[in-house]
């Protein structure tokens, strides 16, 4: 059972990931990055190629913006990955300064609406099911506008995209505590996020970001209660030490990540029918693009694998006992399992490298590109 699990796992790699990002003071430039959605495609279909369990890719529009979306996502099927979530974007254009669905200008709101519903033209053209909504909305002083009026401006924006959605699509609704909006965020924690989706329905969900909470915040609380309450859309995985870093998953706190996934499969999370959307959410600012989705999945795979390690019978008959340091020990006894030679296993029985890190660094795959990849504009942050 656990294999065929580990087997199944389904991780979405997102396309702005492969492209030039940095800190907020630079972008690095590396070589070899893409030059467009395409090359994004074949460089996500490589992560897939050497794990077996990333076979979606997340797009983010206007980022990868195309001529033909149906050209894209069929270049996708013959690279052997589909295309994932459409991420909207209403947070880099000059006119959003003061919000976007929430700005006190109806012109920049109606704009944003266009941008939102034209995203789900897309995800029309392409075959996706899911819309990516995260706003950059909010004040940054005192009195800079009406806290409730931006509630119901935003209200109205949601109902708009939410008529909008197609058969078997629906939208995931993105929060984040602070940054770019230092007072008031529009949509700063998961109770706003959820009430905006309560009310509107069972194809409106929330989308936990690892990263866009405060300091020592029970994020698998939040996990187990959106799962409970069928709102668990899905997740944007990343790690951070202090605030929203983007670093590789798993790299700060591989224990948090460990009993969010045992949360996860306690709530059924991990089945096909829950679908929960499994996203990484990463700017690698040194470390190579590829093989840092590689191993940010591979990091996914085995605090998976521990979580599924968890004997649950003698959770429960300690827990039912009270006893308090025997089910603790039940869980750490898992968590403190070597998983590697099982993910191994089961990369085997795949018929894939028990070792993708060596295996894509034996490739030659970024050798080539580096070499193909001269001219043009590379992708990067806003591009």
């Amino acid at each position: 059972m656990i294999k065929d699990l580990l087997r199944r796992q389904h991780i979405e790699t997102p396309s702005w990931a492969f492209g030039n990002s940095g800190t907020r003071f630079k972008v690095f430039a590396q070589p070899g990055v893409p030059r467009d959605p395409f090359e994004k495609l074949a460089d996500a279909a490589q992560v897939h190629r050497f794990t077996g369990v990333a076979p979606t890719v997340a797009l983010h529009i206007p980022w990868d913006r195309v001529a033909d979306y149906g050209a894209l996502a069929a270049r996708a099927a013959e690279l052997g990955v589909g295309i994932g979530a459409i991420n909207s974007n209403v947070f880099q254009d000059d006119a959003y300064m003061l919000g976007s669905v929430t700005n006190p200008d109806p012109r920049v709101r109606a704009r944003a609406i266009d941008h939102l519903l034209e995203c789900v033209d897309i995800m029309d053209a392409t075959g996706s099911s899911t819309l990516k909504l995260w706003f950059s909305d909010g004040t940054n002083y005192p009195g800079q506008d009406d806290i409730r009026a931006r509630q119901d401006r935003l209200a109205v924006a949601l109902e708009r995209v939410y008529a909008r959605l197609g058969e078997g699509q629906r939208f995931l609704l993105e929060y984040k505590l602070f940054e770019p909006a230092f007072y008031v965020s529009d949509v700063p924690d998961w109770g706003t996020a959820y009430a905006h989706c309560l009310r509107l329905g069972e194809r409106a969900q929330v989308v936990v970001d690892t990263g866009h909470h405060a300091p020592g915040t029970n994020i698998e609380f939040i996990v187990a209660f959106l799962l409970r309450e069928g709102k668990l859309g899905g997740f944007d995985f990343n790690s951070r030490f202090y605030a929203d870093d983007d670093l590789m998953v798993g790299a700060a706190d591989p224990f948090q990540l460990f009993r969010i996934m045992f949360e996860v499969i306690g709530g059924g999370g991990v089945e096909a029918e829950a679908g929960g959307a499994f996203m990484l959410d990463q700017c690698h600012n040194i470390e190579p693009k590829i093989a840092g989705q590689i191993r940010s999945v591979m990091n996914v795979q085995e605090a998976t694998a521990k979580a599924l390690l968890v004997d649950r019978g003698a959770l429960s008959v300690a827990q039912a006992a009270g006893d308090v340091l025997g089910a603790n020990a039940v869980v750490m006894d898992a968590y403190n399992t070597d998983v590697r030679p099982l993910l191994g296993q089961v990369r085997a029985e795949m018929g894939l490298d028990p070792d993708p890190m060596a295996a894509y660094a034996r490739s030659g795959y970024f050798e080539r590109v580096r070499d193909e990849r001269v001219g043009g504009a590379p992708a990067g942050w806003g591009a």
